[in-house]
């Protein structure tokens, strides 16, 4: 979900660091003003890229406050927003080729999942502990009113935060809507990131240019099938969260298309101008997620094409854009920066609160009318507790993490 890679000195895909002066490195492009969470074994990031996971996050984040008044597919404000998790699927293939690609002779497999552990689970662990809270505070009880016995929410805990995922109807599906992770329902696309990671160290890295290309064909044709063909039942692609029906098949077509097409865009990138990258790709990535819904109940196959559409070509096409582009301004550049910093913690510590909106919001049967402010606060607080959590917790965990369990040379290599 983030860049870590090695020396600002180097040139990495075309992109030169042109040196002003003994103390300064300027128009670096989109790999400027290193993020406030790396470390010193890290390449530069790719900072528009940052900023459009930012952008994605936030949407997602509308996405989930407007399903508080969604009775239907076609009511959804941000209809669209599912698909951020495919975005974000894409730009992780993108960053963890240009990341680890070329530091295979001298790192082990074992090296690497330290690395990617240390990354995303301090924030799994956190919103796991956020929803047993928040859990506790709507009052113990599954969604049908039926209490739950503390000691099924801490068994619902453990799973959650070694990324077991909870069986539909068992007892530690506590909430009782099956998801996979009941504490913290986006958890579900870490579980499949962790699955892009392991199938990259074993197996994807390993493959020629021309048989990952191969295999990111295969993996589209399955992926664009499983929409136009409605499997989901939803009339979207919207699927992974749950083990119930085709969501495990959806979730892993998503991840298996969008991860190996990003490791591919990775091995073949060569920048492109563009002026305003970073701003002409986030609206894009509003419009497509903002996109009302296509077709009807009748005709849940057109939204499907729309859904494949945007995950097989547009995306690819804005992660290679947002890649090639140049930060120039400093607005910009902090904007990226701040949006990068926070998206995987926004991600990752925003549902628990949506738990209590919705209880709130379904009890009392209310209206975006009449709970706008609230709504208002709900996106703005989690925003805050983001950053709290990432310099409180995130950051720090890493750094103590990567400090014990991994071997840094003082020169960072």
């Amino acid at each position: 979900m983030d860049v870590e890679i090695r020396t600002p000195s180097r040139i990495y895909s075309g992109q030169t660091a042109i040196r002003e002066d003994k103390h300064k490195i300027v128009n670096v492009g989109q790999m400027s003003n290193i993020s406030s969470a790396t470390f010193a074994d890290s390449k530069p990031h790719y900072q528009i890229l940052n900023g459009l996971r930012g952008i994605a996050a936030l949407i997602v984040i509308g996405y989930h406050i407007f399903e508080a008044f969604a009775t239907s597919p076609a009511d959804q404000q941000f209809n669209h927003g599912y698909l951020a998790v495919d975005f974000f699927f894409i730009l992780s293939g993108f960053v963890i080729g240009y990341a680890y690609d070329d530091r295979w002779k001298s790192m082990e497999t074992r090296n690497f999942i330290t690395r990617r552990l240390i990354r995303l689970q301090p924030m799994v662990i956190t919103g796991a502990v956020l929803g047993a809270i928040t859990f506790f505070m709507q009052g113990s009880e599954k969604w049908d009113g039926t209490p739950v016995a503390p000691l099924l929410v801490m068994f619902a805990l453990l799973l959650h935060i070694f990324l077991i995922p909870a069986v539909p109807g068992t007892g530690a599906e506590v909430r009782g809507n099956g998801e996979m992770y009941p504490l913290n329902g986006p958890s579900w696309s870490l579980f499949f990131e962790y699955i892009g990671n392991l199938l990259y160290a074993f197996f994807l890295r390993r493959l020629s240019t021309r048989a990952l290309a191969t295999l990111v064909a295969l993996a589209g044709v399955g992926l664009a099938s499983f929409a136009i063909g409605n499997l989901s039942g939803f009339g979207h692609l919207g699927v992974g969260w749950t083990l119930a029906d085709y969501n495990l098949l959806g979730g892993f077509l998503r991840l298996l298309f969008a991860f190996s097409a990003g490791l591919l865009l990775s091995r073949v990138f060569k920048p492109v101008h563009i002026t305003g990258a970073f701003w002409k790709c986030s609206l894009v990535i509003v419009v497509l997620l903002s996109m009302p819904y296509i077709g009807n109940g009748n005709s849940p196959w057109i939204n499907g094409i729309y859904d494949a559409v945007c995950t097989i070509a547009i995306f690819p096409m804005l992660v290679y854009l947002g890649a090639s582009g140049k930060i120039t301004g400093k607005f910009t550049v902090g904007m990226c920066k701040f949006l990068g910093d926070i998206s995987y913690p926004l991600y990752m510590v925003h549902y628990p609160f949506m738990y209590l909106f919705y209880s709130f919001v379904w009890k009392k049967e209310l209206t975006f009318a009449q709970t706008w402010p609230f709504a208002f606060i709900l996106l703005f607080g989690n925003i805050l507790v983001a950053y709290l959590c990432l310099k409180m917790i995130d950051e720090p965990a890493r750094k103590y993490l990567t400090k014990r369990f991994l071997q840094i040379k003082k020169d960072g290599h």
